[in-house]
């Protein structure tokens, strides 16, 4: 099946009762049983919901996988992939991620015992020499957020297979519709679903996939313990967007594309980070495990103070300054204040990410009007 078909049927089937070509939202919180024990499959919706149940299977299938899991929100995704883990155990990580799972990692996680590596991750044979007994997982974004760094998703999945480790690939910056991990080797893998599988800017949603049923068991009991699980409504909208992410997706690459190289020019631009450039360190390997490059991008300009940039965020009309991706509006963001915030600002200056760094989501609006846009405020 081609990957445009595969995303508007995926786990969607007319529904039974009434055969609405539409899974329905089934709001409900539990389950009438005929006796104690005798149910159709749902007892109660923390544990099971038909409307979930259905966008699961899509998660999956878009990902080539055998199970999906979804949760309330990428972040709580990620929580329960560390929550395999026990105290004493390590995490082999990069050095350049997204600032919610650093918090996390580094907030909660390490409280309980458990030991990150951020390491970069550019040269996947930088990993071995962090590998000892105590290595459990290997967690990776490619690409970044917000710096674009590409990882070699095979060659990371060969080194976690030769010390028997767990592999995790955060793909909400690539989508299903650019790159499939578990295909690489991966054993799980995260999405924001809040992003491009949403694709609206209207939910807020987090999705694992993976082919291993017994660590689908091990997640399936944290996702029901932890009860971190989203509702009927949301998940009915993502499958609603899974449907047109194929079509989305081909425009954020085209616009991607055309902004890219319109920054680059621009002559008050300096260094513009996207991972379709030949020049770009991994570009090889972008091209290899990624069918285009995305509408994903940072920038820096030649006047890096903080004070020109703030200028510049504050001066587009059509590029919306605001948190978040992935949407079919285009957004611009300062991820130093807003989404990396987090992150102490030594480490963040250590590996690139200044604080005049400015991030965009190219939305897929006509690509002429955000160039107006941006040449308009970047002056």
């Amino acid at each position: 099946m081609k990957i445009g078909t595969k995303f508007i049927h995926a786990g969607t089937e007319p529904d039974p009762s009434t055969g609405a070509i539409m899974t329905p939202i089934f709001q409900t919180s539990t389950y009438v049983q005929a006796a104690p024990g005798q149910h159709k499959g749902y007892e109660y919706a923390r544990s099971q919901n038909p409307t979930r149940s259905a966008l699961e299977e899509a998660f999956a299938q878009i990902e080539n996988g055998k199970y999906g899991l979804a949760f309330s929100s990428g972040v709580a995704a990620t929580d329960a992939v560390i929550k395999l883990l026990s105290p004493g155990d390590e995490v082999i990580t990069g050095n350049d991620m997204y600032g919610g799972t650093y918090r996390l990692f580094t907030k909660i996680f390490e409280k309980f015992g458990i030991k990150f590596h951020y390491i970069d991750m550019r040269e996947a044979s930088n990993i071995e020499q962090y590998v000892n007994a105590n290595t459990k997982l290997i967690w990776i974004e490619t690409p970044t957020n917000p710096l674009m760094n590409i990882t070699d998703i095979a060659a990371v999945a060969a080194i976690s297979k030769k010390n028997n480790l767990l592999l995790c690939v955060d793909n909400t910056f690539a989508s299903p519709y650019l790159q499939n991990p578990l295909d690489l080797g991966a054993d799980i893998v995260m999405h924001s679903a809040t992003k491009y599988l949403g694709g609206h800017s209207d939910v807020i949603q987090g999705a694992l996939m993976m082919n291993d049923a017994t660590l689908r068991e091990q997640l399936y009991f944290i996702q029901k313990s932890c009860g971190a699980v989203p509702g009927p409504q949301d998940c009915f909208l993502v499958l609603r967007g899974i449907k047109t992410l194929h079509v989305r997706m081909q425009r954020h690459c085209e616009n991607g594309h055309a902004i890219a190289h319109f920054l680059r020019k621009h002559s008050a631009v300096d260094k513009v980070y996207w991972a379709g450039f030949e020049d770009h360190t991994n570009y090889d390997i972008a091209k290899k495990q990624m069918r285009d490059f995305g509408g994903m991008m940072s920038f820096t300009l030649k006047d890096d103070s903080i004070e020109n940039a703030m200028r510049v965020l504050s001066s587009t009309r059509l590029f919306a300054l605001a948190e978040s991706l992935g949407g079919v509006e285009s957004l611009i963001n300062h991820p130093a204040s807003m989404t990396h915030a987090s992150i102490p600002r030594e480490e963040r200056i250590k590996n690139g990410l200044t604080d005049s760094l400015i991030r965009i989501s190219v939305g897929i609006e006509d690509v002429e009007d955000l160039m107006e846009d941006l040449n308009r405020a970047i002056g």
